[in-house]
This record gives structure tokens, C-alpha cells and sequence, in this order.
């Protein structure tokens, strides 16, 4: 039971749903990019090639010359069409990613610039007795010696 309990704790933990809603919606938008490329990029292209339909091209292993059609679409064939709109589907999804990836370093590089940005001094060295004083003040509260008024006060 050690073991159930265990286990619960690491599946409610904030990063492992994360991960699933990631997950989730990295498959939703693998489908989206899935039918843009079959869909909308893919029959242009074939169009411009000559009414190429780009599932269809494959490189049969077998002497086809004497099949039916129900005997060509079992055999033995490297379907290369398939692996180009694959390609095309990696492709894009990589892009988009590297796009997200660059966004967010740039964001995290611009909290640590912020971060890094030096706050403006709230003390100064007296001249007299170098003790750390207010920057506004006008009298040293270690040695009493009278400062001049500086443009900050």
C-alpha cells in the first residue's frame, strides 16, 4: 500500500500533469499539422508536378506488371510519398517548436536582465568619517559633520 501512496503523490504532483496536458495537446496539434500538410500544402505541390498525388508514389519491390489492383495494394513497396509528407509534418512541427523555444528564452533573458540590473544606491560614505549614511542625508548621524546638499536630496 506504501508503494499506492507513493505513487499518488508523484501523479498529483504539478509536473506530471503538466506534462500530460502537454502531451495532449502536442497530439491535437500534431493532427493539425498532420491534415495542413496532406490538405492544404501537399496537393499544390502535386499540382505543379503534374497531378502527382503525393500518398500514392511508392517504389514497388516486386514485378508488378501482371497484378490487380487488390493484389498491388499488398505488395511488398516502399512508399516514399508517405515519407516526404512525413517529413514535411516533422518539419513543420520542429519549426514551431524552435519558434516557442526562442520566445521563451527570450523571455527568461529579459527577466534576467531585469533581475541583474543594479538598484539604484540608497547609501554614501560620509567625507569625513567614511561611515555608510543615507543618500539624502544632509548631517552625518556617526560624526555629526554638516554634508553638502547634494542634487539627490
Amino acid at each position: 500500500m506504501k508503494m499506492m501512496q507513493e505513487f499518488k503523490e508523484f501523479a498529483m504532483k504539478g509536473n506530471v500533469i503538466d506534462l500530460a496536458v502537454g502531451v495532449i495537446i502536442g497530439g491535437a496539434f500534431g493532427k493539425i499539422v498532420t491534415s495542413l500538410v496532406n490538405d492544404v500544402i501537399m496537393p499544390p505541390i502535386g499540382a505543379l508536378l503534374g497531378e502527382v498525388n503525393f500518398k500514392d508514389l511508392k517504389y514497388y519491390l516486386v514485378d508488378v506488371t501482371d497484378m490487380d489492383e487488390a493484389a498491388l495494394e499488398t505488395a511488398a513497396a516502399i512508399r516514399y510519398g508517405q515519407f516526404i509528407n512525413v517529413v514535411l509534418d516533422f518539419l513543420i512541427v520542429a519549426f514551431c517548436i524552435f519558434l516557442m523555444v526562442k520566445g521563451i528564452n527570450t523571455l527568461r533573458r529579459k527577466n534576467e536582465e531585469k533581475e541583474k540590473a543594479p538598484a539604484a544606491p540608497t547609501e554614501k560614505d560620509c567625507p569625513y568619517c567614511l561611515s555608510k549614511i543615507p543618500i539624502k542625508a544632509t548631517r552625518c548621524k556617526h560624526c555629526t559633520s554638516q554634508l553638502e546638499a547634494s542634487s539627490n536630496a
